[in-house]
């Protein structure tokens, strides 16, 4: 038996992989430590309460004391509790710091004090910044742009130090951008769905061709747990599904399947520091078996799908949820008020 700490795990990524591991291991435990932020959602584990084998605890991964005592009964962690919208960190970044850094480092801690056999730590493709041409290794020197990435990229090089110094056997995954059901709409898919079913104007940064590699979400989450059965210690693993696409294409997509009219797209002035194309290869993670079994096209229909058949999910966030409307005033109307123009070079 495997008595898994999942950190996170009422969120988006969180919740699929807590899933996926109780539906493919039936003698495994999972406790899954999540404080419940704006992002996280009860509904996303709601089915999983009467399941003995799954225990949740409302709490913060920056409480040395609770993180103590949830360590000693775990074999293995994965932490994927995060802070992670860019346009977020761009307005504040001590939340950030806090979150991604300094609550990675008193899960170390209290990793190492009680032996945890297994540390994945989850990280993202952005801790590369931009990739002008080619792919990323994992040897790749990491150049983050914005508050979000610095901070994970500097959680990322602390759980490495942590198996450098101590021999914490810690595995770090650099995933590319994921999608799917569940997800928080204020990310480019939910959101860009979303305001679609309900005629709501899509506002796409600048002119719309920053290059994206789309994962589908259960792709991720079998990286992940192919990582903690075979993944070695103090090694980093790029995952992604090399369906680099541009925003605008997915925005067309999406309408598309919604069949609603591309009049609908509107350019916005883009973010600060927006990076332009995220490209990385995956040719390690892709030597020990792992490949995607969701296409773009297929993972996209599913996911428009599933938006558009549980509306009570999503209208719970989008008209009851302050945090989600206060940000999305603030920040997506302001910036539509200076409507993005292609400038002569």
């Amino acid at each position: 038996m495997i008595r898994y700490l999942v950190t996170g795990g009422a969120g988006f990524i969180g919740s699929h992989f807590i899933h996926a591991t109780l539906e493919a291991q039936q003698d495994a435990t999972v406790t899954n430590l999540d404080l419940l932020t704006y992002a996280g959602n009860p509904d996303n584990v709601a089915d999983l309460e009467n399941d003995s084998r799954y225990h949740f605890v409302h709490g913060d991964i920056c409480d040395r004391d609770l993180v103590d005592s949830l360590m000693a009964e775990a074999d293995v962690v994965v932490h994927f509790a995060a802070e992670s919208f860019v346009d977020r960190s761009i307005y504040g970044a001590e939340k950030f710091i806090r979150t991604d850094v300094y609550g990675t480092f008193v899960l170390l801690e209290m990793a190492r004090k009680h032996s945890i056999s297994k540390f994945i730590h989850v990280s993202t493709d952005e801790v590369y910044g931009s990739c002008p041409s080619g792919s990323f290794t994992e040897e790749d020197a990491l150049m983050p742009t914005n508050p979000y990435s610095a901070s994970k990229a500097g959680a990322d090089r602390l759980a490495y130090s942590f198996y450098k110094t101590y021999d914490l056997p810690v595995i770090i995954t650099r995933a590319s951008n994921n999608y799917g059901p569940n997800q928080y709409p204020e990310k480019l898919i939910p959101l860009f769905i979303t305001n679609a079913i309900q005629d709501i104007s899509l506002p796409v940064y600048g002119d719309g061709m920053q290059l994206r590699d789309w994962l589908y979400v259960r792709d991720n989450c079998a990286a992940v747990s192919l990582l903690i059965e075979k993944g070695k210690p103090g090694e980093v693993y790029n995952i992604g599904s090399g369906s680099e696409t541009t925003n605008l294409q997915i925005t067309g997509q999406i309408l598309q399947y919604l069949d609603k009219s591309p009049d609908l797209i509107r350019h916005v002035i883009d973010r600060p520091g927006h990076d332009r194309r995220y490209s990385m290869d995956t040719r390690k993670i892709s030597g020990m078996g792992w490949a995607p079994k969701w296409s773009l096209e297929q993972g996209l229909k599913e996911t428009v799908e599933w938006y558009r058949s549980n509306g009570d999910w999503w209208r719970r966030i989008r008209e009851k949820q302050g945090e989600f409307r206060d940000f999305y005033t603030k920040h997506y109307e302001s910036i539509g008020e200076q409507s993005w123009q292609i400038r002569p070079r």
